[in-house]
């Protein structure tokens, strides 16, 4: 049974009297990056707390964050958790359809609203939303329309009142560990998001768990980086605050490069494709240096590789690898890290599946780069690279309290008081979810080495992951696409890929109607389909039919091809259902061409 003591509000307070006049975040205001403290944040709490209250939501109502990552979306989602009330995250880049339906399941009474986009869409959806009562604007000095339901954050604040304090304060005295702190809503392989039931037992059983395996300190840094709506980031935000750190908040990704070096961060949570796009600007810098500094470079990381590698096997280096390897890091490996702010201690790493190749070279740079495994399902983390003895191939050993088993067709399953409740509002997909004695069917395919290291070796589910970390459910974009009448078939690319592209077959009888109605001259059908005009064409009613999708699920590039995929051919299954792997093998060329020019 998790302590009480573990609850994150009991947490948060105590470090608020504790640690009163230290940060506790850091944001950027006007160029500027400023500290919250301790005694700040308290304040700050107690005051959206109570304007909460004000606005009438009661024990476990629902209150939804449409937002960039600010310190503000902390300051809400924790004063909702004052008020035991649950915080419903939505991804910043879903569209108003998207979130409209999100709101709608959960029954969400207040959304807390980032940037104009997201307002914007709020006021778009609101007639939509009966639950929605009232919308707050987070960021100052937008463009408020005339509606009474739309308020500033100023205003909301105005709220708060002697009476609502009085309710939190009740409200905390009765809190318990069994109370749902959010739901995260993940997209399901027919398209449904489904509300993942987290509660405070999850998020304790983790704080756990990670004071065991992880050395984050009180004081230091944690760059929030990754979307504040996506659980990994949001249970390792609550995780600093457990621990007395500073969470910097960083809203423009694109700002990651000078970010580093202002802030200089401890910890940084990462996916995959950040650390792809480190691999590949690092190795394009030196292949345009000069031969000696080409040399230099390969040698130093080779250093770094033995002496990584004598870490990871948990023996002792030889004193020529341990004055080579200072060598190296003073000439080489030290500059690199420089890069990243000099002063990080470790970069969790989730979301999808790193390259061992591009692990392994972290560490040779002497960045302990700690892969994990998790879901929603499980509050993130359920395996993790030891910070020495570990296996670069596979996805780590398992966390204190989890327990991980493999199932029928080698199914990852996992048991223990990280797993989430269930599904919102869906208790036949929860029940299909669980073995029957109570063990999370993952799905994904996996195996257990004799050193306790998991792997991940297959996919059960149709689900795709973006190295990105996104989730992609291929049946909405294929159906989404696939019903226009130029179209007669279409595959969609996403898993571990750092955008979505597609194979289509398009309807040749159509194609060649419109190209004589344009007088396109062409020899061949293959011909056809590389003509400008036709790409064209293709493209933009694509574009035109995924407009209702997320930016991160629409197709970016496409290969069109001549012939249809077939059960001759093993492509289809004979309910004309598609075969993935079989499809990813036989047009892999094609598909490595529509990512190699996006390679950076």
């Amino acid at each position: 049974m998790v302590e009480m003591k573990f609850h994150i509000v009991n947490r948060i307070q105590s470090q608020i009297v504790s640690l009163s006049e230290q940060a506790a975040m850091r944001h950027k205001v006007d160029g500027q990056w400023l500290d919250i403290s301790w005694r700040e944040l308290g304040q700050q709490l107690d005051n959206i707390a109570a304007a909460i209250a004000a606005s009438g939501v009661q024990v476990q109502d629902k209150i939804a964050i449409y937002a960039n990552n600010m310190a503000r979306w902390t300051m809400v989602d924790v004063a909702a958790l004052y008020n035991r009330a649950i915080t419903v995250p939505i991804y910043p880049t879903n569209t108003a359809k998207q979130a409209e339906y999100v709101i709608n399941d959960a029954g969400a009474r207040i959304l807390f609203v980032g940037e104009q986009a997201q307002l914007n869409a709020a006021v778009e959806m609101l007639a939509q939303c009966p639950s929605l009562e009232t919308v707050v604007a987070l960021t100052d000095g937008l463009e408020m329309p005339d509606n009474s339901q739309v308020v500033t954050f100023a205003e909301f604040i105005a709220r708060a009142n002697d009476a609502a304090r009085a309710d939190v304060q009740a409200r905390l005295d009765s809190k318990t560990m069994d109370d749902l702190v959010t739901l995260i809503y993940t997209s399901g392989t027919t398209g449904q998001p489904k509300g993942v039931m987290l509660d405070y037992a999850n998020i304790a059983s983790q704080f756990e768990a990670h004071d065991v395996t992880l050395a984050f300190n009180q004081g230091e840094r944690s760059l929030c980086f990754l979307p504040l709506s996506h659980v990994f980031e949001r249970a390792w935000t609550f995780y600093v605050m457990h621990r007395g750190g500073v969470n910097c908040y960083l809203s423009d990704v694109n700002a990651i490069k000078e970010t580093l070096l202002e802030v200089q961060p401890h910890v940084m949570c990462a996916v995959p494709r950040f650390y792809e796009k480190i691999f590949a600007a690092i190795h394009e810098k030196v292949s345009k240096a000069s031969f000696v500094r080409k040399a230099l470079f390969t040698w130093a990381v080779n250093m770094g590789a033995r002496m990584a590698a004598v870490r990871r096997e948990c023996r002792e280096p030889s004193l020529m690898l341990r004055q080579s390897h200072k060598l190296a890091d003073k000439l080489v490996l030290s500059k690199v890290r420089a890069a990243l702010g000099g002063e990080i201690k470790m970069m969790p790493c989730g979301g999808a599946k790193l390259d061992p190749t591009i692990g392994r070279f972290f560490h040779a740079l002497g960045i302990n780069v700690k892969l994990g495994y998790g879901m929603t399902e499980t509050t993130a983390t359920v395996s993790c690279w030891d910070d020495r003895c570990f296996d670069a191939d596979s996805i780590g050993m398992t966390m204190p309290g989890a327990e991980v088993r493999i199932g029928d067709d080698n199914e990852i399953l996992v048991k223990g008081p990280m797993v989430m409740r269930g599904y919102y509002n869906m208790p036949e997909e929860t029940a299909k979810t669980f073995t029957e004695d109570g063990f999370l069917k993952t799905g994904d395919c996996g195996q257990i080495d004799a050193n306790g290291n998991l792997f991940i070796t297959d996919r059960i589910k149709e689900l795709m992951k973006t190295s990105n970390g996104k989730y992609i459910a291929p049946q909405v974009i294929e159906g989404a696409i696939g019903k226009d009448h130029f179209i007669e078939q279409i595959a969609v690319i996403a898993d571990t890929r750092k955008f979505v592209s597609a194979l289509i077959v398009p309807c040749m009888d159509n194609l060649e109607e419109y190209a004589r109605e344009l007088n396109i001259a062409y020899h061949d059908r293959l011909e056809l389909l590389k003509h400008s005009q036709i790409v064209e064409m293709i493209e933009k009613r694509v574009n035109e039919l995924q407009k209702d999708l997320a930016r991160f699920e629409q197709v970016k590039k496409f290969t069109l091809l001549s012939k249809p995929f077939s059960m001759d051919n093993g492509e289809l299954t004979p309910t004309m259902k598609l075969r993935r792997k079989v499809i990813n093998e036989r047009y892999s060329l094609q598909i490595e061409d529509m990512y190699a020019e996006a390679r950076s």
